[in-house]
C-alpha cells in the first residue's frame, strides 16, 4: 500500500488502536502518539494499545494516548513493528495495516507501508501526517522529533540521510523542542547509568583483531549499579564507540537465562542477517535477536557466523 492509500484508507474507517513493539524505544512510542493525535484531530477515535514496556522516560509524552481499560476498537494499526514475535505484552489480534522502515518486515499486516530508505518511522508517519492535514502540530512535532532523533542516535548513524535532515527541519520548524528534547533523550543521565556505562567499558572485549568487539550487561552488574529500565536507553550503542570495530555485539541476560543482543556494524557486515540466524532481524547495520542460552554460550554462538561474515568481506 503506498503512503497516498493509506491516509486515504485511515479517513474510511474509524475506532483505532495504534500498537508499539515489545521493548518499546523512542520511535515507535513517538510515531504512534504523533499518529493517534493526527487521527483524533481527523475526527477519528484512536489510542495506543497499553505496553507494560514504557519507561518512565517516555511516559509524560504518552500517558494521554493510551486506550483505557475496556476501549473497543475496530482496526489494529502498527507502527515500526517488523514481525509479530515483537507485539508487546498482552496484544492478542491482526492488524489491518502496518508502517515500517525494517527491510526485515515479515509481512504479518494484511496491508504495510513500507519504507526501508527511512531512517526512522518517524519519517513515514510525519510525510502521512502532512498528507492528512497541512502538517504537524507541536505537539506532534515534539513526538517524531523523539522518534526521528533516537532512532539515529542524535542524527550520528549512518542511517541518516538527507530526507532525515529535511524532516527534522521540518519539525524546527513546526515548533519541536529540539534543544530541550536532545537534552533529555542524550544528555541527562542518572547516577547508575553512568556507573553501568563504567562498567561496560571497563569490560569491553574484543576478537577478530578487533574488528569485533563485545559487551555482556550481566544481571549482577545491573543489580550492582541499580539501574532500572528507564536506565537502559541505547545500551546497545556503548560497545561501537571502541576505535577500529567493525561490528559491535553487546548481548544483555535476563531473568529468564536467556539473552537479548543487538548488533551494530559500521557497514561492512549485513547484521540483519546475522540476526534472522537466530530469528530475530532489522537494518543491515543495526539488528537484534534473543537468544536462549546463557551470555557466553551466545558470544560463542554469534561470534563464528561474524567472522565468518568479515573474512567474507575482506577477500
Amino acid at each position: 500500500m503506498t503512503l497516498i492509500d493509506a491516509a486515504l484508507w485511515l479517513t474510511c474507517h474509524d475506532n483505532y488502536l495504534i500498537l508499539t513493539h515489545t521493548r518499546p524505544d523512542g520511535d515507535t512510542l513517538g510515531s504512534a502518539a504523533a499518529l493517534t493525535s493526527a487521527l483524533r484531530r481527523c475526527g477519528k477515535t484512536a489510542y495506543m494499545c497499553q505496553n507494560p514496556g514504557i519507561t518512565e522516560k517516555f511516559r509524560p509524552f504518552t500517558d494521554k494516548f493510551i486506550a483505557p481499560e475496556g476501549y473497543t476498537y475496530d482496526r489494529v494499526v502498527s507502527v515500526d513493528i517488523a514481525s509479530s514475535g515483537l507485539f508487546p505484552e498482552g496484544f492478542k489480534g491482526e492488524v489491518a495495516l502496518a508502517f515500517d522502515h525494517h527491510p526485515s518486515n515479515s509481512g504479518f499486516a494484511r496491508e504495510t507501508v513500507l519504507d526501508d530508505s527511512r531512517a526512522s518511522c518517524g519519517e513515514i508517519i510525519l510525510s502521512l501526517i502532512g498528507l492528512l492535514h497541512d502538517g504537524p502540530t507541536k505537539e506532534e512535532a515534539d513526538l517524531l522529533y523523539i522518534a526521528v532523533s533516537t532512532d539515529t542516535g542524535c542524527f550520528q548513524y549512518a542511517n541518516v540521510t538527507e530526507r532525515t535532515f529535511l524532516a527534522a527541519a521540518v519539525l524546527a520548524r513546526a515548533g519541536a523542542d529540539t534543544a530541550g528534547l536532545s537534552r533529555l533523550f542524550f544528555r541527562t543521565f542518572t547516577r547508575p547509568r553512568l556507573a553501568l556505562e563504567g562498567a561496560i567499558y571497563s569490560n569491553l572485549r574484543t576478537f577478530h583483531s578487533g574488528e569485533i568487539v563485545a559487551n555482556i550487561v550481566t544481571l549482577d552488574m545491573i543489580r550492582t549499579c541499580g539501574v532500572t529500565e528507564d536506565d537502559m536507553d541505547d545500551v546497545a550503542s556503548l560497545a561501537g564507540k571502541l576505535s577500529g570495530h567493525r561490528v559491535s555485539v553487546t548481548i544483555r541476560e535476563q531473568e529468564d537465562g536467556g539473552c537479548r543482543v543487538s548488533l551494530r556494524s559500521t557497514g561492512q557486515v549485513n547484521v540483519s542477517e546475522i540476526a534472522k540466524l537466530f530469528g530475530g532481524g532489522g537494518h543491515a547495520m543495526a539488528s537484534g535477536c534473543t537468544i536462549d542460552a546463557s551470555p557466553e554460550a551466545a558470544l560463542s554462538a554469534l561470534l563464528t557466523p561474524i567472522e565468518a561474515a568479515l573474512d567474507g568481506e575482506s577477500t
